[in-house]
């Protein structure tokens, strides 16, 4: 008897459900993080912060921190703004992100080696993120 190879109907349709049920789940694992750029612009103003704080103790030129709702740069005391390098102008990456701080004020990063505790609270739409500042220039992330 000469029987004939191959697949049945009821086969090829148990393996399209399998793909189709395995392509379902792995695309939404593949969901963007909503709080990945707030996240992101956080931990990278905690370390120029500290790099400003640094530079400002080096060479005993205070710095202070500007921002506004498209980004954020570091300014010196006689108004000139740090164009290139590290402490270049940035973009916020999230959108329309709003700045708070505790003291209110101007942020200013002296050449005092214990500096003023520093509170900033970064917000994006719902989503929100903190960097706090110790009197030793360290800069935390948090999410509160």
């Amino acid at each position: 008897m000469n029987g004939q190879r191959g697949f049945t109907l009821i086969e090829l349709m148990v393996v399209l459900v399998i793909v189709g049920i395995a392509s379902a789940a792995i695309s939404l694992n593949i969901r963007p993080d909503p709080g990945k750029h707030l996240r992101a612009d956080a931990e990278r103003l905690a370390r120029l912060l500290e790099l400003a704080q640094s530079e400002a103790q080096a060479d005993g030129q205070p710095l202070r921190w500007q921002s506004d709702r498209d980004g954020y740069r570091f300014v010196r005391a006689d108004g000139q703004v740090l164009a290139e390098g590290p402490l270049k102008p940035r973009r916020w990456q999230a959108e329309a992100v709003k700045v708070q701080s505790e003291p209110r004020g101007a942020v200013w990063l002296d050449g005092e080696w214990i500096g003023t505790p520093l509170t900033l609270r970064l917000r994006s739409g719902a989503l929100r993120m903190e960097l706090a500042r110790n009197a030793a220039g360290q800069v935390r992330v948090s999410q509160p």
